[in-house]
């Protein structure tokens, strides 16, 4: 039975306002056996890559609403997202030894993960194992439901995206673009948007930082409206948008990433224009559509190799930079799928 210390990142405690990296620390365990408990189902496994998603921010709130999909993190217990594991041992017969598998997982070096029901056996290593925190895994098939199923795409239409470079809407304006759609995204830095329409093949993007006025940005890009707006963002960009659609536009709602951090939200005032325009703003959660992950991938893997889809990483290397990491995808510093690769001493 092999004994190794356990490198983990703990939520020192519930989060007020924007987080920090303080919010959080490393610790590393004394011991620990390389062993599952007795009895076990679940799967013990060497985690590999770690996703950093927003999502995470509400899971630092001490009282999240009873329906959200999620629960919050435990002060002084280890925080948990998406990441890329090596199965060590397994009570689950789906999984055995050496099996690469993707889903929740702790922020720590090795884990037992006992809701394998969340984890998802990888088949296909033709391409970057990191790819399974990212376009191969939650965020891909947030983007693949979100834009196919939610917002029924034609040909022709005329496409928006908000937080255009990052881990989803990266893929949804490559989405947009192989079926025919005319798209555009926003973004915060000159470097992101020049990454989206040279690498991501957006039609036009711009820097939301540099519109004085959101409203007149939209009208410029999109003289004739929007049939669908992918939502990242929330606030005053969604009020923007709510200005400029066309007849039955269609907003799926993935984020709000500018709502996550205020104590008292941004009010939207334009809403009545779902009613004149009888357009649909939905939101949705990832998980209910799993069911389709194996359609996804007879999509995504040959886009992939064919060069039809690019996906752009921001990697850091080591457990100890997760915390700066995580914090760095609300200052915008994160160019692309923010993904932390963990070493093992």
């Amino acid at each position: 039975m092999a004994e190794v210390k356990n490198k983990q990142v703990l939520l020192r405690d519930y989060v007020c306002g924007y987080p920090k990296e303080s919010d959080m620390y490393v610790t590393t365990t004394s011991t620990l056996n390389l062993k599952l408990p007795q009895g076990s189902i679940g799967v013990l496994v060497k985690n590999l890559y770690l996703s950093c998603d927003p999502y995470m921010r509400n899971r630092m709130k001490k009282l999240l609403d009873p329906t959200y999909y999620a629960e919050s993190f435990k002060p002084n217990s280890p925080i948990s997202g998406f990441g890329v594991a090596e199965v060590l041992e397994s009570g689950d017969l789906k999984f055995k030894e050496g099996d690469l598998v993707w889903g929740i997982t702790g922020w720590e070096q090795y884990s037992v993960i006992n809701a394998t029901k969340s984890v998802f056996k990888i088949h296909d290593t033709d391409v970057p194992l990191s790819y399974y925190a990212g376009i191969l895994g939650m965020p891909g098939m947030t983007a693949y439901a979100g834009f196919y199923e939610l917002c029924s795409p034609k040909k022709g239409e005329y496409v928006f995206v908000s937080a255009a470079s990052g881990a989803v809407g990266q893929l949804v304006g490559q989405f947009a673009k192989l079926l025919g759609c005319y798209v555009v995204g926003s973004a915060g830095t000159k470097e992101k948007v020049d990454l989206l329409k040279n690498k991501f093949g957006y039609d036009e993007a711009f820097n939301y930082k540099e519109e004085a006025d959101l409203d007149a940005a939209l009208k410029r890009y999109f003289p004739e409206g929007i049939d669908i707006y992918f939502e990242n963002v929330g606030g005053k960009m969604l009020d923007a948008v709510l200005l400029n659609m066309r007849l039955n536009a269609r907003i799926a709602v993935c984020g709000m990433i500018s709502q996550y951090n205020l104590e008292y939200p941004e009010g939207v005032h334009n809403l009545m224009n779902l009613i004149t325009k009888q357009a649909r703003l939905q939101g949705f959660v990832v998980t209910n559509y799993y069911h389709l992950y194996p359609k996804f991938l007879e999509f995504i893997l040959p886009s992939i190799k064919q060069g039809k889809i690019v996906y752009v990483e921001d990697v850091v290397q080591g457990l100890e930079n997760a915390p700066a990491a995580l914090v760095g995808l609300f200052l915008g510093r994160n160019v692309g799928k923010q993904i932390v690769a963990i070493s093992h001493e």
